[in-house]
């Protein structure tokens, strides 16, 4: 989604009122767009016009069911929600150094609404995958926490810090463009494989290498693809036979971990996935030194 500014002098008109703050309106090629102002739907109807003076934000989805289900949310929340999310996913974008999925606007706005909404209802509401959260996607944490201090900044409420993860899983989700519930059993699928590859070889990982760091970054895809149903194709069964002859320690592994992922989630990662799987076990492995450990 693209949030803008308004540019220049002008007007437009009014499609539909969605609050006292936010109106639909369409653009120069009949987009529609959602304007945020103060009081700028205040007893205004369609085919009103609003002077690009009053207008202090301009939204432009690229998914037309995207702006429908934002807009929709509008409808139920305050307006200085999006708001808040918006600088958040700013402040996001701007560290992961590329565009996340637009879906963030509605999840996260919707998530800060009810998290607020709880906090003064006292309401605690655990999040029981933080340690993962906190190991496994540790920049992302780090936005979480930041994006704490914004909400407290802009609502007066300070929210506990099981937060920063739930908020560090929709940036995640985001990178990746999937669900939020996807998001969850991805994480829960990278515990089950790091507790696979410490028991075989051995060892404790080291969570602050640049080696574990790009692990953890092939299992968040890997997830991806598992819960898609999109695995990575290759057919070429001499490439894999040359991985199995050559890393057959790491290939066991791999092997570990596809019996794991079946008995606890009934996922089965076909040959190729194996495969680079067993590259990347090696990659992480020999940075340690134990390659051949166990051959």
């Amino acid at each position: 989604m693209t949030v803008a500014a308004p540019n220049g002098p002008g007007t437009y008109r009014i499609s539909r009122v969605i609050g006292n703050n936010f109106v639909c309106a369409a653009d120069e090629n009949g987009k529609e767009i959602i304007l945020r102002g103060l009081g700028i739907g205040f007893k205004k109807v369609a085919g009103d016009l609003v002077p690009v003076q009053k207008i202090e934000k301009i939204y432009d989805m690229r998914d037309p069911e995207k702006s429908s289900r934002l807009l929709e949310l509008l409808s139920d929340v305050p307006a200085e929600f999006l708001d808040i999310s918006t600088e958040i996913i700013k402040v996001a974008e701007q560290r992961i150094g590329h565009r996340l999925s637009e879906n963030i606007y509605i999840t996260l706005t919707d998530h800060i609404c009810f998290a607020i909404e709880r906090l003064r209802s006292g309401m605690t509401y655990p999040n029981h995958l933080l340690w993962e959260i906190t190991n496994f996607y540790p920049s992302e944490f780090s936005m979480g926490l930041e994006a704490l201090d914004i909400i407290e900044q802009r609502s007066g409420y300070r929210l506990p810090k099981d937060e920063a993860g739930f908020i560090a899983l929709h940036i995640v989700n985001a990178e990746i463009d999937g669900e939020m519930a996807d998001m969850v059993r991805i994480t829960e699928l990278i515990r089950k494989i790091i507790d696979t590859v410490q028991s075989y070889y051995h060892i404790t990982l080291n969570e602050q290498s640049l080696d574990y760091g790009r692990f953890i970054t092939h299992l968040k895809f890997l997830g991806q693809r598992v819960m898609q149903n999109r695995y990575t194709a290759d057919d070429d069964f001499e490439f894999q036979s040359m991985i199995v002859r050559r890393y057959g320690n790491d290939f066991q592994c791999a092997e570990q971990i596809k019996t794991q992922l079946e008995q606890a989630f009934d996922i089965h990662l076909p040959a190729e996935e194996l495969t680079f799987l067993t590259i990347h076990l090696h990659r992480l492995t020999l940075s340690m030194g134990i390659e051949n450990e166990k051959e």
